[in-house]
């Protein structure tokens, strides 16, 4: 099994910048939409100038105008994009014609918040590169910090990044349960609702060790 990917969602902060550039996960997440993480362009462009290089960028976002996306990944804020709200397929394909013709094409990640077993049906139709599977709320489209039940997940047709109540006591047992092809990481490793330094370096060394 190939090594696990981690990503860490939600920095909002210099510090937390910082603590990334230290423990390097994969890949770290700038929220654009409205959240008590949200980060505007201009921030994330500070943040991301700090960001090591082995650190891929996502910027997550929920219903956007594709321009306000498009703006961020020709900028060179964003390597990746997540969008987690509402897109539909044919908002999928747009979004990546529309990159593309502007030359900055990202490869882009679609958010599935798993509610039932009928939440993953519409897997298949997305031409996305991956899907994060998260627990669905009728309150928000993510960051609920609970885990859904990953019997849910039958056989899914690309890579998958798995959110949802990830922390240091699950994230061995959801790397051997359901191999994803990466976890994605925020409130579980926040103290008080802010990142840290700590927690964020033992989930990347505990990952890392994972077999």
């Amino acid at each position: 099994m190939a090594e696990t990917k981690i990503k860490i969602c939600g920095l909002s902060r210099r510090q937390d910048i910082e603590y990334v550039n230290e423990a390097l996960p994969d890949f770290a997440g700038f929220v654009f939409a409205p959240s008590r993480r949200q980060v505007t362009p201009e921030a994330a462009g500070i943040l991301k100038s700090s960001l090591d290089d082995r650190i891929r960028a996502v910027g997550v976002f929920v219903n956007h105008d594709m321009d306000f996306i498009k703006n961020l990944c020709c900028g060179g804020i964003i390597d990746y994009i997540q969008l987690h709200g509402d897109e539909t397929e044919e908002y999928v394909l747009r979004l990546k014609e529309r990159l593309s013709t502007a030359g900055c094409m990202k490869p882009v990640i679609k958010a599935l918040r798993v509610k039932d077993s009928s939440s993953l049906e519409t897997a298949s139709r997305f031409d996305s590169d991956f899907l994060l599977l998260d627990t669905y709320s009728p309150q928000e489209y993510g960051g609920s910090g609970r885990a859904f039940d990953w019997k849910l997940i039958d056989a899914i047709g690309k890579p998958f990044f798995l959110a949802g109540g990830i922390n240091l006591e699950n994230a061995a047992a959801a790397v051997k349960t359901v191999q994803p092809f990466g976890l994605d990481v925020s409130s579980g490793v926040e103290t008080d609702g802010i990142k840290d330094a700590e927690k964020i370096k033992k989930i990347v060394n505990l990952l890392r060790s994972v077999k």
